[in-house]
């Protein structure tokens, strides 16, 4: 499918009609594709400086939260409109990366240049950070459970971080590869299990971990990533399978017991 030129599409996610949308991380756009007709409708950043639009997540009214990476923004889109609302984050050159919605329908997100979790809130869009216990911690994926349990991957130290949302206390868990790791693609499976690719292992491995008993349950070589490296990571729940995509242009599944 052909779309505006210049957008560098970064992340797709599908709504409940099958729309795919994307976020244009070189022209300052999210769209979406209409794939029966191959037309797409498109909604501009109200402020130009908002350029990259990066990670996107739906919460329960349909609607988009995402990060703008270097710009240092976090926005809302309402689908349903296309307004778009956006507020700048409050450290300087945070970097806002990977965003997830918990339970509650709250937006978290984590800050790739310093050592910082956040949250927005949905109604005022007023940004409340959690420092992290470690300065040279820099957390690039994140993801929830059930039980309202923020995860990150701690792309620089190699560990999987906790925060407790209700308390603001940490616990941190050394990948199998450690420091070499490079912890980069993430999800959570319906069992409350974490799933990340360590991507500073040639080839990359997809590592799983469960926190009831929390161990590493299960390293596993990705074979078809050709020694590159796997950014992003979903989960089926009707399947039991982790989609990924690879550098080395493979897509890849794994089914998780």
């Amino acid at each position: 499918y052909e779309i505006e030129a210049g957008t560098n599409p970064h992340n797709l996610i599908i709504d409940k009609s099958g729309r795919v949308w994307f976020s244009g991380n070189r022209n300052g756009r999210i769209g979406w594709l209409d794939a029966a007709t191959g037309k797409s409708t498109i909604y501009k950043m109200p402020n130009p400086d908002a350029r990259d639009p990066h990670t996107m997540a739906f919460d329960r009214g349909g609607n988009i939260w995402f990060t703008a990476q270097f710009s240092n923004f976090v926005g809302h889109l309402d689908t349903k409109t296309g307004a778009v609302r956006l507020m700048p984050a409050p450290t300087k050159d945070a970097r806002p990366y990977g965003i997830v919605v918990d339970p509650s329908g709250r937006p978290w997100f984590d800050e790739f240049g310093t050592n910082k979790l956040a949250t927005i809130d949905p109604g005022t869009m007023a940004i409340k950070e959690y420092p992290l216990p470690n300065a040279r911690t820099r957390p690039r994926r994140i993801a929830v459970t059930s039980d309202g349990i923020l995860w990150y991957g701690d792309y620089v130290r190699g560990m999987l971080g906790r925060l407790d949302p209700r308390t603001g206390a940490v616990r941190e868990f050394a990948l199998p590869a450690a420091a070499q790791s490079l912890p980069y693609a993430m999800a959570s499976d319906d069992r409350g299990r974490i799933w990340l690719a360590e991507t500073g292992i040639q080839p990359n491995r997809l590592v799983g971990f469960d926190p009831k008993s929390e161990t590493w349950i299960s390293v596993t070589p990705i074979a078809q990533s050709g020694g590159l490296t796997v950014r992003h990571m979903i989960y089926n729940a009707q399947t039991h399978s982790l989609w990924f995509g690879t550098d080395a242009n493979t897509i890849g599944r794994a089914v998780v017991p």
